[in-house]
């Protein structure tokens, strides 16, 4: 396999991470070749969609990188939706997140950047809460988006107009290194069985939840999440209700949209679970009441790709000409604007330096560099 100046950048995953910096590197006039093995498990398809750096509670590097990705949003919709022609769902909804008391609510770690509530103006942006809430804050800043109908659909739309390529049903088997140990392309199994080589001095590993199936090395594991959505009365929820547990996302047609579980012991196994849908039905019920009333529509699960620290893996990976972009745990929908900012700018200039990148190094968890410890790869001969 040789290398090519003008040969594309495959694009391992084709979830929101992957379609994300597949349409930025298309918009800087680069060949792109988004490789995914079934583009409906990504968690893309499966999220909220809650854009909360400050719902979340979020600090330090991640708070950064959040508030830089929520600054940038409203025009990277406005690309996708230029490029796609699709609408994306962007809603400045606002998000509350309900308290017990105003004590724990100012013991929270954004609440400097929020609006204090008390349980008179909790009740007034939240009609119906529950009982047991007392003082609340809300983040105006903060919003969502309905990637699940709208904005994934965008994205490939939009990728597909700048002339993204796609291989769907085709797994990536193994990672292929030159002399040197530098990429030099992959081994992938196509939707028809067939195995082969695929050539490529540059890749993007997006993964997910699965991305040590291809880097065993890569501190990710999945986190499962069951959902499910109601059908409420128009605008009988304007505000997006962060609970502890349990959040509340309404659209803009009534759909509200209730997650999620945390499962991190359950790792790829599929399914609802009673249990999980239980513990669903009382965070909705201690949160709104009435929404116990509201029609179920839908039940799902997915699996968010967490980290040890639960902030994602950006920059170099531990192959020469292999970056990542995974590990995004409950943020993915939120942070995919800045991923894609800060990925594609490195691919074309290799050589800036960035100090979000450098926070979210694939090795930070280990205090010596631990390049000599990656466990081997197949070279080509």
């Amino acid at each position: 396999m040789t290398k090519r100046s003008d040969e594309a950048v495959l694009v391992l995953g084709g979830g929101l991470m992957g379609l994300s910096i597949a349409h930025q590197l298309a918009r800087q006039g680069r060949q792109v070749l988004v490789i995914s093995r079934r583009r409906s498990e990504a968690a893309g398809f499966v999220a909220a969609g809650m854009l909360a750096p400050h719902a979340e509670g979020l600090t330090g590097p991640l708070l950064e990188l959040g508030e830089a990705s929520l600054e940038r949003i409203p025009r990277w919709v406005a690309q996708i939706e230029l490029d796609g022609g699709l609408a994306c769902g962007l809603r400045a909804s606002g998000i509350v997140v309900p308290f017990r008391s105003a004590e724990e609510r100012d013991r929270y770690p954004t609440a400097g950047s929020g609006a204090l509530l008390d349980r008179l103006q909790l009740e007034r942006e939240l009609p119906g809460i529950g009982p047991d809430w007392q003082a609340g804050l809300l983040f105006e800043q903060d919003g969502q988006i309905d990637n699940r109908r709208q904005l994934m659909r965008g994205l490939e739309r939009a990728c597909t107009s700048l002339g993204v390529r796609f291989m769907e049903g085709t797994e990536v088997l193994d990672l292929r290194l030159d002399g040197s140990g530098a990429l030099a392309g992959i081994r992938l199994r196509s939707a028809i069985g067939d195995e082969q080589e695929w050539p490529g001095s540059q890749a993007v590993l997006c993964c997910g939840a699965w991305s040590r199936r291809l880097l065993p090395e890569l501190p990710v594991f999945p986190v499962k999440g069951q959902m499910l959505s109601l059908q409420a009365p128009r605008a009988a929820l304007k505000r997006v209700i962060f609970g502890p547990g349990t959040y509340l996302v309404p659209r803009e047609d009534g759909l509200v949209v209730v997650g999620a579980t945390s499962e991190r012991e359950a790792g790829f196994q599929e399914g609802l679970t009673p249990d999980g849908q239980k513990q669903l039905e009382a965070g909705l019920q201690s949160l709104l009441p009435v929404a116990a009333n509201w029609p179920s529509m839908e039940r799902w699960w997915g699996f968010r790709p967490c980290t040890p620290d639960e902030g994602p893996l950006l920059g170099p990976g531990p192959v020469a000409g292999l970056w990542l972009a995974t590990g995004h745990h409950r943020n993915g929908v939120l942070l995919a604007a800045i991923t894609a900012q800060l990925m594609s700018r490195a691919l074309v200039d290799e050589d800036q330096n960035n100090n979000l990148l450098e926070a979210f190094r694939w090795d930070r968890f280990t205090r010596e560099h631990p390049s000599a410890q990656c466990l081997p790869r197949k070279k080509d001969s």
